[in-house]
């Protein structure tokens, strides 16, 4: 009850006029968002700041998944933490399922079973040069165990706002696009089939890619920054 309360009390009083007001973010295809029932909200993942201006404008709650350490931490700071999550729309990872990826589509399956919106970065991690990496199947299996749409969002110019790496960056206005939704309801049943799973995930992240205009690489996000790492550690490296 207190996170439902402390998530409005910071949308529409404590947090979200203030973005509203500072940045201006433009918004598009809110209509593609259902007015009730559940739905998964896939998105490209370019800031930490994403998640703060994907449900700004949206009257529903947009909740998403986050490390259960979080939750978790002891003392004051923790106890201060965990409000804040919680209250910003975030569940912890359900860790009783082993790991994290399970744990992930266990809160996943609750918040939607539950009738609401849930926020996902098929990604897996942000984007570290502003275009847009191969999704992760995770999305595709709580699409179709959950038997809810996928609607497909593109978020530009939060990484100018807040740069990866960087807690600040430059003013910019923010852009929201919500594309149509998604059904995979012909694949029902096919949750364990790899090859269903890659190609609705595929289908996914091309919307995505279309409403984003970013140029698609087909790696991974992780691995595009561990190589990136690597090139920048060899050029760095004096010459013998």
């Amino acid at each position: 009850m207190f996170d439902g309360l402390f998530y409005w009390f910071l949308k529409w009083i404590a947090l979200g006029p203030w973005l509203k007001l500072i940045f201006r973010p433009e918004v598009h295809g809110m209509e593609h968002v259902p007015e009730e029932g559940p739905a998964i909200l896939a998105g490209n993942h370019l800031s930490y700041a994403d998640w703060l201006f994907m449900p700004l404008k949206l009257p529903r709650r947009v909740t998403f998944v986050a490390k259960a350490e979080y939750f978790t931490s002891p003392g004051v700071k923790g106890f201060l933490q965990k409000t804040f999550f919680s209250g910003a729309g975030q569940v912890p990872i359900d860790r009783s399922s082993g790991s994290a990826a399970e744990g992930a589509l266990a809160s996943a399956l609750r918040v939607l079973g539950n009738g609401d919106l849930f926020g996902i970065y098929p990604e897996g991690t942000r984007s570290h040069d502003g275009r847009l990496y191969r999704g992760k199947t995770g999305v595709a299996r709580i699409a179709l165990l959950s038997g809810a749409p996928v609607i497909p969002v593109a978020v530009l110019g939060t990484d100018k706002v807040a740069p990866p790496g960087k807690k600040f960056g430059r003013f910019t206005r923010p852009v929201v696009v919500f594309g149509k939704p998604l059904d995979f309801s012909r694949y029902e049943g096919m949750e364990n089939d790899r090859y269903i799973l890659r190609s609705i995930t595929d289908e996914i992240m091309y919307e995505i890619m279309k409403l984003s205009g970013q140029e698609y690489v087909d790696m991974y996000a992780s691995k595009a920054k561990e190589l990136a790492k690597q090139r920048s550690a060899a050029e760095e490296k004096p010459a013998a």
